[in-house]
């Protein structure tokens, strides 16, 4: 969508962490050329700290992983390990950390994920699986007390919430009875033809194609439910742009269900690491998601809308607890990125041959300091990027519009 792509290089511009998070497909070209051992997994394909984080599961247990799989796609286990790795060296910068600071969480979070990897290797497969990194847990991996107390009240606070309904005063305006979702433009918007007869009809055939491809007991669930508003939505950095939309359904009795919908175009991996073996992209986010998460959605589902593009859905903010970066030491950098290193070393294991990943990666500490080294150098290419983009904008060939 022409008229949000403005909106995206503004979020990019804020600085070169948030033009990093921006340049996936940047960073993926550059990875392609980059030596690798052949060995597969599911790949994250965007996989930098703040697509970490605490959230709900279906059993209402917060837990931390993974949680955003917009680039999902089999590739080489070596992208995403260096894109984490890369991302705690530019946000350590943007800290102003020291760099023997940046150094020490880059080197932090490759050595998790390597001794992770190797625990995981020796596992049982089906215990493998079960395993997830409860919130008590990922609390306990860390030493400084006022980041324990912030985290462990944000926790608290996630936990005593209903999320539909404490958000529903925030995000909806009711008039005559009717509720609506509050403009707020260019970031929530509804667009010119939501009235439309035709809008209508297609929305709710392809709200019945996801409907479709959820099991048989969350239909049911869902079925409670009625479709009464749609909204445009611009989230995030790399997805502006794209056509992202909230969902608000309502029982008889007025519970709310906020749904979010989000496009899913073709990965940024897929010019370097094949294409998709589904011909929807949103099941490609999907399988993908629920091959590494411990724990998924459960109104986790694609559709194809009428004019042929794909989308996933999923709860709307569903007790999410974000990581908030910009206030991190070294020292929380560096265990925060220890906890990365393991979800993903968790994440791969689940669908790559974590024996022979463990057994390249070795017990000392030499991946570490290979990794950390990459990470070093990439943050000065991201900054070049940066920069790049920034002549591009002073210069009028690129629009900008700046919150």
């Amino acid at each position: 969508m022409a008229e949000l792509v403005p909106i995206r290089y503004g979020r990019m511009l804020q600085s070169p962490f948030a033009f990093y998070r921006g340049a996936a497909a940047i960073m993926a070209a550059d990875l392609a050329h980059t030596p690798a051992t052949g060995l597969w997994v599911q790949a994250c394909g965007d996989c930098h700290l703040l697509n970490f984080g605490g959230f709900a599961t279906p059993e209402r247990r917060i837990i931390f992983d993974l949680n955003d799989f917009d680039e999902t796609l089999p590739g080489p286990w070596e992208w995403d390990i260096k894109r984490l790795v890369a991302s705690f060296v530019i946000a350590s910068r943007n800290n102003k950390l020291k760099r023997a600071e940046g150094q020490a969480a880059a080197r932090s979070c490759a050595r998790s994920y390597r001794k992770w990897m190797r625990r995981y290797a020796e596992m049982h497969p089906l215990e493998l699986w079960y395993c997830r990194i409860d919130a008590e847990t990922a609390v306990a991996s860390l030493t400084d007390k006022a980041s324990i107390g912030r985290l462990k009240r944000r926790i608290e606070k996630a936990e005593k919430q209903n999320v539909p309904e404490h958000d529903f005063p925030k995000l909806v305006t009711v008039n005559g009875g009717m509720p609506r979702i509050s403009d707020n433009p260019p970031l929530i918007f509804h667009p010119r033809d939501t009235e439309s007869a035709a809008f209508r009809k297609n929305a709710q055939h392809s709200f019945t194609k996801y409907r479709e491809t959820l099991p048989d007991e969350r239909r049911l669930l869902l079925d409670r439910f009625t479709v009464v508003d749609v909204a445009q939505k611009v989230v995030g950095v790399g997805s502006v742009g794209t056509w992202c939309g909230v969902l608000l359904l309502m029982t008889g009795d007025e519970a709310p269900l906020f749904l979010q919908v989000k496009e899913a175009r073709r990965s940024v991996l897929e010019p370097h690491a094949g294409p998709s073996i589904y011909a929807n992209r949103g099941q490609r986010v999907v399988v993908g998601q629920r091959l590494m998460q411990s724990a998924s959605d459960m109104f986790l589902g694609w559709t194809e809308g009428a004019a042929g593009h794909h989308f996933y859905l999923r709860q709307l903010r569903d007790m999410k607890i974000k990581p908030l970066v910009e206030v991190f030491n070294g020292v929380i950098m560096a265990e925060y990125a220890s906890l990365c290193g393991w979800a993903l070393a968790r994440a791969h294991a689940r669908s790559g041959d974590a024996a022979t990943i463990a057994g390249y990666l070795g017990s000392n500490g030499a991946f570490d300091d290979a990794i950390a080294a990459f990470g070093e150098s990439y943050a000065d290419q991201n900054e070049s990027d940066y920069e790049a983009l920034k002549a591009a904008v002073e210069s009028g060939r690129i629009e900008a519009f700046v919150e």
